[in-house]
């Protein structure tokens, strides 16, 4: 592997960068005052317009669609960046430091795993209808697959029905936890459901796509991750109650739910894990100013053999992360997913965790202000700790290593598979 960024990385990086020292970090005050606004006004759930004026700027810098791959945006006959998933990481990190800044670029989940989705597995009509407003930013998505009736970490348990009649699918079900929900510009769902509960266990599941206008769908609330509720993209519990869509809107066809979240979770968790090892650049940042500008006790706080001891060991386990990740993608650019199944399976169980540890370290090195939104960093552990479950919790990557790491000691092991779990 080859440790240094290619050129076309290295430039969008000095671009991005200068992106955000120019206009994504004077924006911070600006965005959670829009939003105090708006909680005011009783208007939570309307689209920002720090946002949306940034979203301007950056098409206007080139600094658009990013994340889609070369093989999805030639597929899709769209254009994106043309990145590898290796030359794309470094670039979500530096968006991860400010964790809404993603959707000033079009690079913010879930939009990103449903248009590569839709590019690589929908019809021609199913990417011009939505994938060509998505990568336009006019539109968003949402990825309708977590049920609060069963454990989803396993997602053979997800009983949302999807039953043909005629030239339709009716579909029936509860979902919750469905990110970008919320939204009002959210127009389509991509939702996972069974359509054949006696086939073998993983081909009982099938994605269609939803009209977000379609009659039958209810939004129930949305849902708060420690005591914030995201608006205006919010995490909503939602109703299928027979929703009626054509059959062209299946992907793939019937049974392949499984092999199309084995495409669409790959990408999206060295996604989620670069922008995490970002937001930790940014918390390790913000302690060691805090440290080395406070007295505590007669001396900086800098100063204190517990926070020097903090500060190393943040050091280390955030270039680590990195490490992993960048390979985990340099696999996936040689091999395809299934051939970095370890190493994906690998930085969804370290980076959030590295993360939590490295932010609540900050947090403890600003004292009570940590706690309050004076600093970014509550908010942001509370992003951290979320993604120990969002594309699958901690457990279930663990036992998917484990069981890796045993099969090389039996010859007699089944091949285990990448588990697919709840995507946000």
């Amino acid at each position: 592997m080859d440790f240094d960024y290619s050129p076309k990385t290295q430039a969008l990086q000095k671009r991005l960068l200068q992106f955000m020292e120019d206009h994504i970090y004077p924006a911070e005050t600006a965005y959670h005052e829009e939003i105090a606004a708006n909680t005011a006004a009783g208007k939570r759930w309307t689209p920002l317009q720090t946002i949306e004026a940034l979203k301007v700027k950056a098409q206007e810098a080139g600094l658009w669609n990013l994340f889609m791959p070369v093989d999805s945006a030639e597929a899709a006959g769209f254009h994106g960046a043309g990145l590898t998933n290796q030359e794309y990481a470094p670039l979500a990190e530096i968006m991860g430091r400010v964790m809404w800044s993603s959707e000033v670029f079009n690079c913010s989940a879930p939009d990103t795993g449903n248009m590569e989705t839709i590019a690589r597995y929908g019809s021609e009509e199913a990417k011009q209808r939505w994938l060509k407003p998505l990568m336009a930013g006019h539109i968003r998505s949402a990825f309708a697959m977590t049920e609060p009736a069963v454990a989803s970490s396993d997602a053979t348990n997800i009983e949302t029905s999807i039953t043909r009649d005629g030239d339709d699918y009716v579909i029936n079900g509860r979902k919750w936890w469905i990110s970008g929900a919320g939204d009002p510009r959210c127009a389509v769902y991509i939702t996972m459901g069974k359509t054949d509960p006696t086939a073998p266990r993983h081909s009982q599941q099938s994605m269609i796509l939803v009209p977000a206008d379609t009659p039958g769908i209810k939004i129930i609330r949305p849902l708060n991750v420690f005591g914030y509720d995201d608006a205006p993209h919010g995490h909503m519990e939602m109703v299928f109650d027979n929703v009626r869509v054509p059959t062209s809107s299946i992907l793939l066809g019937e049974g392949r739910g499984f092999e199309i979240a084995q495409g669409r979770l790959g990408p999206g968790r060295i996604h989620h894990c670069m922008r995490l090892i970002g937001l930790a650049e940014r918390a390790l940042e913000l302690m060691c100013k805090r440290a080395s500008s406070r007295i505590a006790f007669g001396k900086p706080v800098a100063a204190q053999t517990v926070t020097q001891e903090r500060i190393a060991e943040a050091r280390c386990k955030i270039d680590m992360a990195r490490l992993l990740t960048l390979k985990a993608a340099w696999m996936m650019d040689m091999g395809g997913n299934k051939f970095a199944k370890t190493e994906i399976a690998m930085i969804k169980v370290v980076a959030p965790n590295m993360a939590c540890e490295v932010i609540d370290w900050a947090m403890q090195a600003h004292g009570g202000g940590g706690m309050c939104d004076d600093f970014p960093l509550a908010y942001s552990y509370t992003c951290a700790r979320t993604l120990r479950f969002a594309d699958g919790p901690d457990e279930v990557h663990r036992n998917a290593i484990a069981k890796m790491e045993l099969g090389k000691y039996s010859v007699a092991s089944a091949p285990v598979e990448m588990p697919i779990t709840r995507g946000c």
